[in-house]
């Protein structure tokens, strides 16, 4: 059986806490390695390393930090296959969805190579009589990333190659569930020319989370999950006098206006509703219909398109949505299925029974719809994470919009209207964090940052972005004067410009 290792200092480093977790193939149900899970003696010798590597690192040039992440660049896009049949391998999703997050996260590293112009300063001349003012951002120190499940390349993405490019070390704890990922873009680093101990991966459990949120030279820390473990992370880390950004958990609703495409509006809810099985942050899991007939429209429509989708391996080039991620996971997402038809949702379309020749024993679930969903029920409360669409009808906009406002989520939303001020309106008001009009998916580029509201976010830094390199910088500012050779004495009171 093979045995998944750390990555410290520039090397694979096996565990020596002889504790392990199974890492399954989701496809057939089979254990195909197993992972090592670090104790904090572990991860305390993975700081030192991280620690010391920071020294140098810290003053390495931005220009030649922005070089490694060109070639870290070059090197990832000629392994893209190789990253997704990973990915494919461990999380179960189709291959072209695991080509198309890695690119999503490519993105990330190309807005790190432009970090000499990220951390630019700002300069005052004369701010008095000969006085000189200037800011700039300088690095953390060692800083961490806890990564989830569902896209184990790209979200680790949303953090290293920023954190960084900024002058950081990084420790990486990806999820335990899909971690070969991580140590293959530890390996391209290093090809890519990274100095050893500057990018590290811890593999773990608990055990090392909390190692993390504890550990006193690690002064900043990036999460992506679920938002009672979010909330965990955050609270834990600022206990701790660390930095955190902790993205949660999400409802994300889709409003359909009377006035909107309804074929464009079905092909939006069957991508972002059932793409990647639902295991995404950013999945469309309500449509918000307005009026009956939309509501009636939308069941027509997604019927025979949810009962035709395409379930097979991720490595079936014709699959259109894989298997979810473990057993585990597949029995929670069928208990809330098992749920909506115990609160009185219809079921209009039942994944809850597939089953593939050859693969009886994958975590595979069928596409599942529900109508007549209300908003007491818990199938529209609570995060699914899993291939389930609820259709919610309402009688108007205004309803539509209180709906969306009113739920403790407020990650990603969004309208489809061929309304200029019904989708103006909507932008202004609506209290969500990502917000699309007739985009199903707002996920911000790159060069833009990524965070929700409400319970979808702790901390005041949303990830990438400017946020990102504000998260992983501290302001310095400097108050410069050359005197003259006249001494004047000690001053007592506060200092003002003249």
């Amino acid at each position: 059986m093979r045995t998944i290792p750390h990555f410290v200092g520039g090397k694979e480093v096996a565990g020596t806490s002889n504790r392990f977790s199974d890492v399954f193939n989701p496809a057939t149900g089979e254990v195909q390695a197993k992972v090592a899970l670090a104790s904090k003696s572990e991860l305390d010798a993975a700081v030192k390393v991280a620690a010391e590597a920071f020294k140098t690192w810290s003053v390495v040039t931005p220009l030649q930090r922005a070089r490694v992440m060109f070639r870290f660049k070059e090197l990832l896009e000629q392994n893209l296959d190789k990253m997704a049949a990973l990915v494919t391998a461990e999380h179960g999703k189709v291959l072209s969805d695991a080509k198309g997050s890695t690119t999503r996260g490519l993105e990330v590293v190309e807005f790190a190579c432009g970090i000499p112009q990220l951390l630019k300063g700002e300069f005052s001349e004369n701010v008095g009589t000969n006085v000189d003012s200037w800011a700039i951002r300088q690095p953390l120190g060692v800083v961490a990333g806890i990564t989830p499940f569902n896209f184990p390349a790209m979200v680790p993405m949303w953090m290293f190659p920023v954190a960084i490019a900024c002058g950081n070390t990084f420790i990486l704890k990806p999820s335990e569930r899909v971690p070969s990922a991580s140590l293959f873009m530890a390996e391209l680093l290093k090809k890519a020319g990274l100095p050893d101990g500057v990018f590290n991966v811890v593999n773990g459990d608990k055990e090392a989370v909390d190692a993390i949120l504890a550990h006193p030279e690690i002064q900043a820390v990036s999460f992506v999950g679920s938002t009672p473990i979010a909330e965990y992370i955050y609270h834990t880390g600022t206990a701790h006098n660390k930095r955190v950004q902790a993205l949660g958990g999400a409802k994300n609703h889709m409003i359909v206006m009377p006035d909107a495409d309804m074929d464009q509006a079905t092909d939006a809810l069957m991508g972002a509703g059932y793409g990647s099985a639902g295991e995404r942050c950013m999945a469309i899991s309500v449509a918000v219909a307005v009026g009956d007939k939309v509501g009636d429209t939308l069941i027509e429509k997604l019927t025979p398109r949810v009962r035709g989708l395409k379930v097979a391996p991720g490595t079936d080039p014709e699959a259109e949505m894989g298997p979810l991620v473990t057993k585990q996971h597949y029995d929670k997402v069928k208990g809330y299925v098992d749920l909506g038809v115990k609160e009185g949702a219809k079921l209009v379309v039942d994944g809850r029974d597939l089953k593939l020749q050859g693969y009886e024993n994958g975590y595979f679930l069928g596409g599942c719809l529900f109508d007549n969903v209300t908003p007491e029920m818990r199938i529209y409360k609570e995060e699914i994470f899993g291939p389930v669409l609820s259709v919610l009808r309402v009688p108007d906009y205004a309803t539509a919009v209180k709906l969306v406002n009113d739920h403790e989520y407020g990650n990603g939303t969004a309208i489809f209207t061929r309304d200029g001020d019904a989708a103006r309106d909507f932008a202004a008001k609506i209290k969500v964090g990502m917000v699309g009009i007739n985009v199903p998916i707002p996920v911000p580029m790159a060069f833009n940052s990524f965070g929700g509201w409400k319970r979808s976010l702790f901390g005041d830094h949303h990830m990438h972005g400017p946020e990102g390199v504000r998260f992983y910088t501290k302001l310095k500012t400097v108050t410069s004067r050359w005197p003259t050779g006249i001494r004047s004495g000690a001053d007592f009171i506060m200092p003002t410009m003249k």
